[in-house]
């Protein structure tokens, strides 16, 4: 065992080396994305395997792959178990395709080359106050999704995982018992939903979204067997929902859009849903100050593609107010999102 002592920086240079690191993060980033589309994790769930044997089974240059898993284990993803030879450790685990959590869609959705271009025009949103995506594709982010099939796919991948990863959170902290009618107000691939309705076997639903968002939908729910318990409904939230709904449900919805939009959207819920109805969000609360908070990052997400916004707990009270609601309750989950409970005034 070493006795010697922890190199410990000087207070400067540990700050320039959070500047460089912050400085180079797109680099992590494209490295961790090339990984994610060769699938290399799933390559390795069987055990360490050389750099030869993944380069060749994957169909790409053996150096170059080398570099880039090197790279990516000095990170903490994946690990250099000997000379030129990998194996998955907890955190590229976790981006093996179909295993519960996987992180692999939202990687593919977040790193990809898209979101770079977007990015590259965030002066456009600090000169103006405005989405950099309009000024990257020359329309709104949803737009342009509807008509890129491509990337649509890749975006919605990325937004069912997301919720098999929140879904047990937000069961562990909330009791959806109760709620005979439950519309889900832009619920994507009705990941979300259908973890509600398997577990709730006396509840009906409503999944509501998009016509080419439903498409992909109406399968997963002849798959999970609850077609005869789950309508679908498409159109446009900013114009109406589906009425008759005991709860209204919601996750990263109101996050995508400034208050005057939001307020649209809760308008039409309040007007659609029974008396006595109520709103549930899953959405980021923000910390106060410098705390840490990955909702501080797709803040800017929420800035640069569709004009939205993550809120503090107060926002939320009085964007909810304003809209003729009154917040019940606030609840933190073991995911990013908290359950925000509200109900008419």
């Amino acid at each position: 065992m070493s006795t010697e002592p922890a190199t410990v920086l000087p207070p400067e240079v540990a700050a320039s080396q959070l500047v460089f690191q912050l400085a180079t993060g797109y680099i992590a980033s494209s490295a961790l994305y090339a990984a994610a589309r060769l699938r290399i994790a799933d390559r390795l769930a069987e055990g360490p395997r050389p750099i030869e044997d993944l380069a060749a089974g994957a169909g790409v240059d053996e150096d170059a792959l080398y570099r880039v898993l090197r790279s990516l284990s000095s990170l903490g993803v994946f690990e250099e178990s000997s000379p030129r030879t990998f194996a998955n450790n907890l955190a590229s685990q976790t981006m093996r395709s179909g295993v519960p959590g996987s992180t692999r869609p939202m990687a593919l959705w977040m790193a990809d080359p898209f979101h770079f271009r977007v990015y590259a025009d965030m002066m456009h949103s600090l000169g103006t106050g405005e989405p950099a995506v309009e000024k990257t594709v020359g329309m709104p982010v949803f737009e342009y999704l509807a008509r890129d099939t491509a990337l649509s796919e890749v975006f919605n991948n990325a937004m069912t995982a997301f919720s098999a990863f929140v879904v047990p959170a937000a069961l562990e902290v909330y009791d959806f018992s109760g709620i005979d009618l439950l519309v889900d107000v832009a619920g994507g691939h009705g990941q979300l939903l259908m973890s509600i309705l398997q577990k709730h076997p006396q509840m009906r639903g409503v999944l509501f979204d998009l016509d080419h968002v439903i498409a992909g939908a109406v399968p997963r729910l002849e798959q999970a067997g609850l077609s005869d318990r789950c309508t679908t409904a498409t159109g446009d939230f900013f114009k109406a929902v589906p009425g008759g709904g005991d709860a209204y449900l919601m996750k990263h919805i109101i996050h995508d859009w400034d208050d005057a939009k939001a307020l649209t959207i809760l308008g039409n819920v309040k007007r659609a849903m029974k008396s006595g109805g109520r709103v549930i969000l899953l959405e980021s609360v923000l910390t106060p100050s410098n705390q840490p908070d990955f909702g501080k990052l797709i803040d800017l997400e929420m800035l640069l593609m569709p004009g939205g916004r993550e809120r503090t707990a107060d926002e939320f009270r009085a964007l909810f107010d304003r809209a003729g609601f009154r917040v019940t309750r606030m609840v933190p989950t073991k995911s990013p999102l908290s359950v925000i409970e509200a109900v008419s005034r």
